[in-house]
């Protein structure tokens, strides 16, 4: 199979938390005109970087703010403060960033694959620009102020999604979990803070950034991703050799299920199509778009399949899903 990290690191983000001199944090800004503000002070600023596309959440429907959700463009807060909150995206939507939300803002590179650096070089542009005209809170004892103490100094969070389904049946992951604790990384699912892991999707990043700078960060980060990559490449090859059939049954059996399947719940949905990913990386299976191919992750679930079908009842949504996941699957994956 080789060294592909590209068949465990899915994407890499690069975020940094700022907020405005002179304004309370989110929690206890009580003023819609400060809350105004801050949106059209930062979206000014960003937008002399690049061209940006500003959304105020309180002109989108809720099943619309869910579909950015879950295509993990904003965050939950983001939704709760809906309101008074706005989201900046590039045309190609990997430049984000959010207003009004845990902090007053959070800016965003998210690029394919492993390549934090490049998300890295990407985001300090954009935060150059964005604090060479918006006044940012900032001590020298604690570096940029933020809402949350682990934020404090510079405000990055580095992460990089994996994909591991591989050193969960080896009953390795547990053990990874333990070490990015020890090293003082955090291991979260799909959806970030607080959501559960399925699929085999992980994502790790850096629990603290005060006392380190940014390059430090990143470069922390990558050695631990690196070191999993390469753990769970050496677990796959393992894996093919003790349960080459075992393994290959189980994925034809999913491949067959999406293929043909009446009803299919989201979960169910996130878990079988993990195993079709699985079966290329093992090469039983081949995939011709891969990027259509990732999309039906996000396509299939909930909001955003509602912006692509017209459905109403949990019977019909799961009917709808199965019906465009079918389609889908015979159009982009075939058996080796």
């Amino acid at each position: 199979m080789g060294e592909n990290f590209e068949s465990v690191a899915i994407s890499s983000r690069i975020r940094l938390a700022r907020n405005v001199s002179g304004f309370n944090f989110f929690t206890k800004l009580t003023s819609v005109e400060d809350a105004n503000f801050i949106v059209k002070s930062v979206s000014s600023a960003i937008s002399k970087f690049a061209d940006f596309d500003i959304i105020e959440l309180k002109n989108l429907s809720l099943n619309e703010c869910n579909s950015l959700l879950e295509r993990h463009i904003i965050s939950k807060e983001l939704i709760e403060n809906k309101d008074i909150s706005a989201v900046a995206l590039s045309s190609d939507e990997h430049l984000i960033v959010m207003m009004n939300e845990e902090d007053h803002i959070r800016e965003q590179s998210i690029q394919r694959g492993f390549n934090l650096y490049r998300a890295f070089r990407e985001i300090k542009a954009l935060d150059d620009a964005l604090l060479s005209e918006v006044d940012v809170a900032y001590r020298d004892d604690f570096g940029f102020v933020t809402s949350s103490p682990a934020n404090l100094g510079t405000g990055m969070r580095a992460s990089v999604m994996l994909f591991l389904p591989a050193l969960e049946r080896s009953k390795d992951i547990q053990l990874i979990i333990d070490e990015a604790r020890q090293k003082g990384f955090t291991v979260r699912g799909l959806y970030g803070e607080g959501t559960q892991t399925y699929g085999s999707f992980y994502q790790i990043s850096n629990q603290n950034s005060l006392g380190m700078t940014e390059e430090e960060i990143v470069d922390s980060v990558s050695e631990f991703v690196c070191q999993i990559c390469e753990m769970e490449i050496s677990a796959r090859e393992d894996l093919l050799a003790i349960n080459h059939d075992e393994l290959k049954d189980e994925i034809f059996r999913a491949f067959g299920v999406l293929e043909e399947c009446q009803l299919l719940g989201e979960k169910e949905m996130i878990e079988k199509l993990a195993l079709i990913k699985f079966g290329q990386a093992l090469g039983f299976l081949a995939i011709s778009d891969e990027r259509a191919f990732e999309r039906l992750f996000v396509d299939g679930c909930g909001a955003n399949l509602e912006e692509l079908e017209n459905f109403s009842g949990l019977n019909k949504e799961e009917h709808a899903r199965s019906e465009y996941i079918n389609r889908k699957i015979k159009e982009f994956v075939r058996k080796m």
